[in-house]
Formats: C-alpha cells, sequence, structure tokens
C-alpha cells in the first residue's frame, strides 16, 4: 500500500473560515398582474432585480445547537451576478468542532414590509446547510456547491430540512412512461467533481487541454441553465397532479409564481496538504490515588433513601420510576477529579456564618455534638471526613484546639485554597496544642500541600531526639518528593524546604543519621524507573544530596565526614563489582570462594586492610579495620549472595552478606517497621526478644544485610526427628531440672519473639512463610527472614496469615491440650496485639508516605496499601472482639492442613533443585 499521511482535528488550531464565492441560478418572475395585487411582493428586492443586493450570515451548529454567534459579508453592489468572494471567519478553531458540526448559510434579501422569519427589513432568500465532515470523517476542503432552500431559514438541527445536497431518490414512474433526463446536467455534475480534483491538485495541470475544459464546461453550464426552468415546471406539474407535494403546494400558494425557482451557492473550504480526520479530545486516565475509598460512614450516607424529585414541565415519569423518553448518560472523566461545585457553594454558605471567628471563640458543644466530635477524633488517618463532619470540625475549630488528636482533622477540613479560610486556618494552627509525631508524620504526606502546614509538622519533629528520628528517617526522605523543590531552581534545598532543611541540619550533627540519609538519598537518585516523576525526582533527590554535603563542609569537621562518605562508597562500589562478577560467573561454588578470596585480599581493592577505620555503612556505630579473608562465603543461590567478614576496632568481628540483583528496599521497610513495633513495645514494658538485623539498600538493585547466626527451621527438622525445635534448643542451652528440660531464660527468649514476630508478620501481611525463611539461634531468639512477599501477598495458594507451624508449638510443650508455655505464647501475643493498636496511626502514617516509594507489593496496589495495614488492625472491632479474631486466626493455622502441605512441598522443590 501506499503511505497515506493524514492529520487529526484536535490537534489544528485555526479558526473555522469559510470563502462565499456567488449564487447561481434562476426562476421565473412574477406578473406584473400578481405585484399590483400583493404591495408586500412590489418591494423585495430580488422581485426588483434578478441581481439585487443580498448579504449572506454563517452560523456554526452541532447537535442541533448554535455554537457560534452569526458572522455576515459585508454590503456589496451586484450589477451582472451575484458575486461576493469574500472570507469569512467564525471564533471558534477547527480543533474544538465535534462530529456533527455543520455551517448554516441564509441569504438574506430586503424588504421594508417585512415578512415571514423576518429580522426587522431583512428577510431570508434563502438556506442551506454544509456539514463540515463527510461520511468517512474526513474535514471537507475545497469548492461545494450548496442547494439553495427559496424562503428557508438555515435549519443547522442534526436532522436538517435544508441539506446543501439532496440526496438522489428513486421516483415512481408509471408504465409506459419514462423518466426526464438531462443530460447537460449530469455531465456538467461530472465535470465539476473533476474540476474540484483539479483545484486541489489530484489531476496533472496541461493549460492548452484546460482551456478546452473551461470553455466546453461554460458551454455545458449555459445550456443546462436554460433547461433547468423547464425541467422544474414539469416536475412540479407531474407532482401536484399525483398529490404527493402538498408543501411546495402549499408553498406556490404563499407565493404564487408561474414557475419554480432553482438557486446554487458556491462556497470554498479551506485547503490542506494532508486530509483532516476527526478525533476528539481524550481525556487522560485519572490517577488511582484520585479514587479514594469510601468509608463506613460514607458506605452508611451512599445508602439512605433517595430524596424526592420535582420532576420539571413536560417530564413524565415511567411506572418503574425511570424518567419517560430519551434519556442519554454521559460519562463526564472531570467528575473524579474536581471539586463538586455544588459541595463548594455548600460550604461557603455553611462556614460564611463562622467565618471572622468571633463568636466562634465562645461556642461550646453539647451532649450530642460532643459524642459526634469524639467520633470524629477517633478516625483513623485513611479515614474520608464528609462534608457535614469537616464543617463541624470548622465550626468548634476553637474548642477542638486544645485537643491533640484533632489537628489532622481540622486541617482535612479547611478549603486551603480559599485565601480568607486559609488565612484563619493559620492563625488557628499556631494556637492548638503540641501534637504527637504520629500526626506530624501525616502532615507530612501527600494530602497535605500547604507550606505552613508541613512547617508546623516540621517544628513538631524538632522535639524529637536523634534516635527517634532515626526510626522514620525512611520515611522522612520519602516525603521530599511532596515538598516544593525545584531541580531547576537556583535556590537551595535548604531554603525551598524546612524538611529538607531541618534534615540536613541533622545529618550533620548526627554522623548516624548522617550515614543513613546519604544511602537513602543514593538509592532514591539511583533509581531510573519512571514511576512518580521519573527523572524530575531523581534530580531532586540529587539537588539535596548536594546541598546536605555542600553544607557538611561548613561545619567543623565537615570536610573529615564527607571523606568517610566517600570510602564508605568505594567500599561499597568494590563489593558490587565482584558480587556481579560472581552472580553472573558459571564457576563450581569452591572456585568461586577462591575468586572471592583472591580480590579481596588484592591490596589494589584496600580491602584487607582499612586504615584509618572508617563506620561500615550497615551499621555506622561499627568501625571497621578490614576484612577476615579466611571466613569468607559464598551461598549456594540464584544471586550468589557474599558473606563478607569485618574486623571491628573493638577487636571483634562482624559478618555480613552482601548481594546484586535484589532489591532490598522492601526488606528494608519492614526491618524498619519491626525495630519501630519492638520500641512501641517496650515503651509498654513489654519486651519480646525481637532480634531486627540490620539491612542496608545500597542501590536498587543491591545491598547489605547484617548476618546473624542461626538455622533454618528446615536445617533444623532435616537434623532431628522427634520435637526438632525443642532438642536443638536442649543440645545448646540443657538444663534437667527445668521445664521441659530447658534452660528458663532460652525458653522464655523464645516464646516471646515467636509472639512477637507472629503478631507483626500477621499485621504486616508477610507472605511465603516456609521452614527457610524461619530461623532460630542457638540462644532461643526466633525471627523471619526474606521478605519478599508483604501485605497479604503470597506466591503460595491457601497460605495462612499467621505462621504459627507446629514445630513451634511442639517446642512450647505443644498445643493440644495446651501447655503452661503455650497458654503464655498465647498471652503475649494479645498483648503485643493489644499495644500495636494503640499505636496504629503512627503505623499507618508511615506507610502512606512509603506509598509511592518504588516498593514492589506497595507499587502492586497503592491505592490499597494503607487500608491492608489498616484492616489487620480491625480498628472496627472493641479490643476484645479483636484479641478472639487473632485467636480463632492462630488456631486455624495451627491446626490447618494447607500450612503443613505448604512446607512439604517446598521441602520436595528444594530437594529437587
Amino acid at each position: 500500500m501506499e503511505p497515506f499521511s493524514f492529520g487529526s482535528s484536535n490537534t489544528l488550531d485555526h479558526p473555522v473560515s469559510v470563502r462565499i464565492i456567488n449564487l447561481e441560478g434562476d426562476e421565473t418572475p412574477y406578473l406584473y398582474s400578481t405585484l399590483l395585487e400583493k404591495p408586500e411582493l412590489r418591494h423585495v428586492g430580488s422581485n426588483q432585480s434578478p441581481n439585487s443586493d443580498l448579504y449572506a450570515t454563517v452560523q456554526l451548529w452541532a447537535g442541533s445547537k448554535p455554537l457560534t454567534v452569526p458572522v455576515q459579508t459585508a454590503y456589496k453592489s451586484f450589477r451582472n451576478e451575484r458575486n461576493w468572494n469574500e472570507w469569512l471567519s467564525l471564533p471558534i478553531p477547527y480543533k474544538s468542532l465535534p462530529l456533527n458540526s455543520c455551517l448554516a448559510i441564509t441569504l438574506w434579501d430586503l424588504s421594508p414590509t417585512g415578512g415571514k422569519d423576518a429580522h426587522g427589513h431583512a428577510v431570508p432568500f434563502g438556506g442551506t446547510t454544509l456539514p463540515l465532515f463527510d461520511k468517512e470523517n474526513q474535514l471537507q476542503k475545497g469548492r461545494q456547491k450548496c442547494v439553495i432552500y427559496r424562503h428557508e431559514l438555515a435549519d443547522g438541527n442534526d436532522n436538517t430540512t435544508t441539506p446543501s445536497s439532496v440526496p438522489k431518490r428513486r421516483k415512481d414512474i408509471k408504465k409506459g412512461e419514462s423518466s426526464p433526463v438531462n443530460k447537460d446536467a449530469e455531465e456538467l455534475e461530472r465535470i465539476e467533481r473533476l474540476l474540484k480534483k483539479h483545484e486541489m491538485n489530484e489531476i496533472p495541470r496541461v493549460e492548452w487541454l484546460d482551456q478546452l475544459v473551461y470553455r466546453g464546461a461554460e458551454r455545458r453550464s449555459i445550456n443546462a441553465a436554460k433547461n433547468t426552468v423547464k425541467s422544474l415546471q414539469r416536475e412540479s406539474v407531474r407532482q401536484l397532479e399525483n398529490g404527493k407535494d402538498s408543501e411546495a403546494a402549499e408553498d406556490e400558494q404563499h407565493s404564487p409564481r408561474p414557475g419554480p425557482s432553482k438557486f446554487t451557492l458556491y462556497v470554498e473550504l479551506p485547503r490542506f496538504d494532508f486530509p483532516v480526520v476527526f478525533a476528539d479530545h481524550e481525556y487522560p486516565p485519572l490517577p488511582i490515588s484520585s479514587f479514594q475509598h469510601l468509608s463506613a460512614s460514607q458506605s452508611n450516607f451512599l445508602m439512605k433513601p433517595p430524596p424526592e424529585v420535582s420532576l420539571g414541565p413536560g417530564i413524565k415519569e415511567t411506572e418503574d420510576g425511570g424518567i419517560g423518553g430519551r434519556v442519554i448518560r454521559i460519562y463526564d472523566p472531570e467528575v473524579g477529579a474536581r471539586e463538586n461545585p455544588a459541595e463548594s457553594k455548600h460550604r461557603r454558605l455553611a462556614r460564611s456564618q463562622h467565618r471572622h471567628g468571633i463568636l466562634d471563640k465562645d461556642l461550646r458543644p453539647n451532649a450530642k455534638v460532643r459524642d459526634e466530635l469524639n467520633l470524629i477524633m477517633s478516625y483513623s488517618p485513611t479515614h474520608v471526613l464528609t462534608s457535614d463532619e469537616r464543617d463541624l470540625v470548622w465550626k468548634f475549630r476553637y474548642h477542638l484546639a486544645k485537643d491533640k488528636r484533632a489537628l489532622t482533622k481540622f486541617v482535612k477540613s479547611v478549603n486551603w485554597q480559599d485565601p480568607g479560610e486559609s488565612k484563619l486556618a493559620v492563625q488557628v494552627l499556631v494556637k492548638w496544642t503540641e501534637i504527637d509525631v504520629d500526626d506530624a508524620l501525616e502532615l507530612l504526606g501527600p494530602t497535605f500541600d500547604n507550606s505552613t502546614v508541613r512547617a508546623y509538622a516540621v517544628d513538631r519533629l524538632k522535639k524529637a531526639d536523634d534516635h527517634e528520628l532515626l526510626l522514620y528517617l525512611l520515611q522522612l526522605v520519602q516525603a521530599l518528593k511532596f515538598e516544593h523543590i525545584s531541580a531547576e531552581s537556583d535556590q537551595s534545598a535548604v531554603q525551598a524546604s524546612s524538611l529538607a532543611s531541618f534534615l540536613i541540619s541533622r545529618a550533620i550533627n548526627n554522623f548516624a543519621l548522617g550515614n543513613y540519609f546519604f544511602w537513602y538519598l543514593n538509592v532514591e537518585y539511583g533509581d531510573k524507573s519512571d514511576d512518580d516523576g521519573g527523572e524530575n525526582i531523581r534530580s531532586m533527590y540529587a539537588k539535596v544530596s548536594y546541598d546536605f554535603m555542600l553544607e557538611m563542609e561548613k561545619q567543623p569537621g565537615g570536610k573529615d565526614k564527607r571523606t568517610i562518605l566517600k570510602r564508605q562508597a568505594e567500599i561499597i562500589t568494590v563489593l558490587s563489582k565482584i558480587s556481579a562478577e560472581i552472580r553472573s560467573s558459571n564457576e563450581t561454588a569452591v572456585r568461586k570462594v577462591e575468586r572471592v578470596k583472591a580480590f579481596l585480599s588484592d591490596p589494589k581493592n584496600e580491602l584487607s586492610l582499612i586504615d584509618p577505620p572508617i563506620p561500615l555503612p550497615l551499621d555506622p556505630d561499627v568501625l571497621i579495620t578490614g576484612v577476615v579473608t579466611e571466613e569468607t562465603r559464598v551461598f549456594k543461590s540464584s544471586l550468589s549472595p557474599i558473606m563478607v567478614t569485618f574486623k571491628t576496632a573493638a577487636g571483634g568481628k562482624y559478618p555480613m552478606l552482601f548481594k546484586t540483583g535484589d532489591d532490598l528496599r522492601q526488606d528494608q521497610l519492614v526491618i524498619q517497621i519491626i525495630t519501630l513495633m519492638d520500641q512501641l513495645l517496650q515503651k509498654e514494658n513489654l519486651d519480646l526478644k525481637l532480634s531486627p538485623y540490620k539491612i542496608l539498600a545500597t542501590s536498587p538493585t543491591a545491598g547489605a544485610t547484617q548476618f546473624v547466626p542461626s538455622q533454618t527451621f528446615a536445617a533444623i527438622v532435616s537434623k532431628y526427628r522427634a520435637n526438632p525445635v525443642l532438642a536443638f534448643l536442649k543440645q545448646h542451652n540443657p538444663d534437667d531440672r527445668a521445664y521441659l528440660g530447658l534452660r528458663k531464660e532460652t525458653l522464655d527468649t523464645f516464646v516471646k519473639s515467636c509472639a512477637g514476630y507472629c503478631v507483626i508478620t500477621y499485621i504486616l501481611g508477610v507472605g511465603d512463610r516456609h521452614l527457610d525463611n524461619l530461623l532460630l539461634a542457638p540462644d532461643g531468639h526466633f525471627f523471619h527472614a526474606d521478605f519478599g512477599f508483604i501485605l497479604g501477598r503470597d506466591p503460595k495458594p491457601f497460605a495462612p496469615v499467621v505462621k504459627l507451624s507446629k514445630e513451634m508449638a511442639d517446642a512450647m510443650g505443644g498445643a493440644n491440650p495446651p501447655s503452661e508455655a503455650y497458654l503464655q505464647f498465647k498471652q503475649y501475643c494479645f498483648l503485643a496485639f493489644s499495644a500495636l493498636r494503640k499505636s496504629s496511626n503512627l503505623i499507618l502514617n508511615l506507610f502512606s508516605l512509603m506509598v509511592h516509594a518504588n516498593i514492589p507489593d506497595i507499587r502492586y496496589e497503592p491505592d490499597k496499601a494503607v487500608s491492608k495495614v489498616r484492616e489487620r488492625f480491625h480498628l472496627d472491632l472493641s479490643e476484645e472482639d479483636s484479641i478472639k479474631h487473632l485467636d480463632l486466626i492462630m488456631e486455624n493455622s495451627l491446626n490447618g492442613i494447607m500450612p503443613v502441605v505448604i512446607d512439604r512441598l517446598h521441602e520436595i522443590v528444594q530437594a529437587w533443585r
């Protein structure tokens, strides 16, 4: 096929224009006797002269409605023919045209006595309607021939009565009669179609031949004009005899001429180099985050009976309650993204009396309103307030200023786009009582864009110590995405963002904070994915990192700290190089270990001796002086992780796993949440002996993990037959006088750690739990590894939501009947779950800040990530009911068949590998 080029109408930013060329045609003049009998016909311009002065109006219609005002031609005096030759431009571009657009062209005559459809002294001479798009949805162009309907206004409706071209219809012809054929007219139409192609350069130009065609077409045009009136007279007589054209008869009675009339208007539309095809404006798909899920209160609100509707005049209601007639449902993509104007007007009216706050300062809620406000304060951070709830919070804002829980609800109730309301809200905000850290983190999320609100949250975070700030640092780095930091601006990040200024100042004064801040920024800068802004986000993080280094050098000893960070980056680069080479090689395990040892001991890599000692990036509290080459290992895995043992300045050893080809940011997030939960539980005087090992992602595809000496449950089960976990613990911690023959401290550590990890992994929805990622240290510390599936995702069907295996229960003395240790285990689970439910807002806010992070299981369903965690807390239940629900889940997991089947299948697959 030959290449075909075309343009789309929605990209054509050019005003619609049309050239009115000339009017051709003739009609039988009125008899003088008729003019004497009807004086109103005597003074009409077209009845006085066959070339009287006319003017044309053009108006754009679509959907049976006018889209523009009419545009008319200038005055022109005609002598021999009616020839305007004038371009008219309409106030609308082609890109805004609907598919059913048409031009309603009306020719106007002059009559001092007026008449039907008269506009002052102007009466319609005739009209025609020209569609702008043809049957193939292409924009019409070039010269157009339009039929004029005498004494009619141009009808721009979809089913117009004045079409520019009359479709040919089969005529009823009596037997023995032959339809009259005007051969000159048919030939003239054919020539006109060819002439139009000739004008559009679709037919090559040959001057001498073109002149012959022009003269021949002129002669045929004269002959056709002579025969036109005669043929129309014969046709009208035939129709009157058959009684078929009553409307024509009425027209003849209204203006009885001796014969019919026929006029043709020639117009010209702009020509384009390529065909222009209709293309409607395509709305971009709305982001998922713009559609918020309905809360429980909103669902109840929508379930109310519909309001009574008073139908307007002429609208009939059907038996099933619908509206009779033609009802068209239209999808409006702006509904989900823009504010409802009715609700906006309601809010302004409702708050107008509480605008200045003169009377609001003394308002006090009654008992009923106080209960409503307490219910609103108990909502979780993900709950969406209704319009009435927002109005209620605004009304009693001065009363609520004493309640620290109410600040986030108040900020959500303010229309920050309204300057007056925003100014008043800021005045109330600065007088609010001090809020908790979890509320401050919520104010730094993506839903709060006001710089004053975010600065207020940062001021609250300034009161947190470095140890507490380190628990939230990962989320605070993500919150930089929602700050107004422009990578193209000359303004530094310190000046542009209060959060960036705060993090940089605290990271400079505390090296541990600065260490993790440096690596968190590095990972975000190295993320090459196109999600959430892509290059702009990376440039923003690069700017913050540059400003961090710049501010560090200004401090005393800052250059030395920057040198340390550079040396850390060099060590990670060297480890990444050898790890990538080992992962891609097909050598034996022994050969891989020898190759890594040779690489680490090479003086060029500066790993065998590190002088002066530097803080380890994974744990900056540990100073490393070199690598213990003899203890290097390469694990048998698809990624071939390397275990590197560092010598510490204190004389000890620090084993660390390093691997490339895997994104450790999800594992890093889970370990950070586990660390935070451990701190929260210890604040409640509940130490569950958790051992959250350290994980640091050094890039989107590489990272380091602390190696904790331990055994997997799979290895323990394969080594010991009867009650394998208890046998493993008794081997390392025997005590014949104690319960189960095991040291009391070891059993207590095992029971507590099992309870803590069962509850935490349930809340986080950790999946893919099998005996290979359940680990046990010789001192009784139980913990999980490999957090590749979280938030309820699991590669295995019918997986339990809580990993409570038979081996764990047997090591406690059994669950049927329940032993003393097992009952204590369940008691610890219930205490931990109740304690963490109290801090659910903090955990939910941390996950909210991670929604836009490039973490696999969060990116899978970002709009549901926070809600999945909230569902595990069962905040809609009382504390007693939630504990009963957790107890039922644990019993089902322990006594279920599928967990055992999954573990056995996993063992078979691993043995086959």
